[in-house]
């Protein structure tokens, strides 16, 4: 994968997850009469004028574009909602608030693509980059939270961008810590599977009698 520079692990471009999201599901408001799409990721429409109908987010941003469609933001990008989710994340410095796995990605591109079918853009573009940096400060804190004695990280409710973001250094700090931190974790392969040999415990003594 683009960026990868450990073949064990999996790091995506913010390309390459950005194009994965590009298959999430939005309503658009078609403006023309079509009929029924037959595609390899399955069956959409038929379109009708002003009836709401929903689409892969890589269709909407094409019948945008030739300006057959608008498209309607998903509920969870409205300003009230944001609004909740910014105040809840700050409340909560241990939790992250539930948002679709994608919405990093999605929001982008309807900020690019169709700016003008969303109601305050402004500000809720500047909701969602506080909420995204909100999160990453998160992130960033729990990394000081890693010590020898830390087997496996727990993380609920990160999105897309933010796994393959933490992903590969939190592997590489657990292995570290393994390796450096308490030796007697890793077993090493020839002496894990050698049997004990009596006779290198030394010398036999007889117990005392009492």
């Amino acid at each position: 994968m683009a960026g990868q520079s450990d073949p064990h692990l999996s790091i995506f471009s913010a390309a390459e997850v950005e194009f994965l999201a590009e298959d999430e599901l939005v309503k658009i408001i078609p403006n023309m009469s079509i009929d029924a799409l037959n595609l390899i990721c399955g069956d959409f429409g038929p379109f009708y004028p002003h009836i709401l109908t929903e689409v892969p987010i890589w269709l909407a941003m094409a019948l945008k574009k030739r300006g057959k469609c608008t498209i309607q933001p998903p509920d969870w990008m409205s300003l009230e909602n944001l609004t909740q989710v910014l105040e809840a994340e700050r409340d909560s410095p241990r939790e992250f608030q539930p948002l679709p796995f994608h919405y990093v990605e999605i929001s982008r591109l309807l900020f690019d693509h169709a700016r003008e079918d969303i109601p305050d853009v402004h500000m809720v573009r500047t909701l969602v980059e506080d909420i995204r940096d909100v999160r990453f400060h998160k992130v960033e804190s729990g990394f000081e939270e890693i010590n020898t004695r830390t087997h496996a990280v727990k993380l609920k409710n990160l999105s897309a961008m933010e796994v393959n973001i933490v992903r590969p250094f939190f592997v590489r700090a657990l292995q570290a810590f393994y390796k450096h931190g308490d030796p007697q974790m890793i077993l090493q392969p020839d002496t894990a599977s050698r049997p004990t040999n009596v006779g290198d415990r030394g010398p036999r003594r007889d117990l005392r009698p009492r």
